[in-house]
């Protein structure tokens, strides 16, 4: 899970020699580390031209992330594109779930609302 780049030398060598070895564990290495560059620098437009590499090679795994992708891949690319995040309205309905959970199926909307609002 760490980048390659801070890789101490002896772990930089293992990894090298794993993916001269096997050419499929290589080509799905680079197609990650790509589509890791479109998530991180939000370049959402390039993810055509990765999805056209990745169906080039054979990796039926990563075919299937791919064809959840091309489900909504409006809604993909937009989250690959623009900067805005909905993680602090999922991060708050995760906090209620948990909340619901705490309080064992005994949570009716007013006790639930309860605990929300003074939490």
């Amino acid at each position: 899970m760490t980048h390659p780049d801070t890789l101490p030398e002896g772990e930089w060598l293992k990894l090298k020699s794993v993916l001269a070895s096997c050419p499929e564990l290589d080509a799905l290495t680079g197609h990650v580390r790509a589509f890791g560059k479109i998530l991180t620098q939000l370049q959402g437009d390039q993810l055509p031209q990765w999805i056209k590499a990745v169906r080039a090679d054979d990796l039926p795994s990563l075919h299937t992330f791919v064809n959840g992708l091309e489900r909504d891949l409006a809604a993909v690319t937009a989250g690959l594109t623009l900067p805005w995040s909905s993680g602090v309205v999922e991060g708050h309905v995760n906090r209620i779930k948990m909340i619901k959970r705490q309080m064992y199926g005994r949570a009716g909307f007013g006790l639930l609302r309860k605990r929300v609002l003074l939490a």
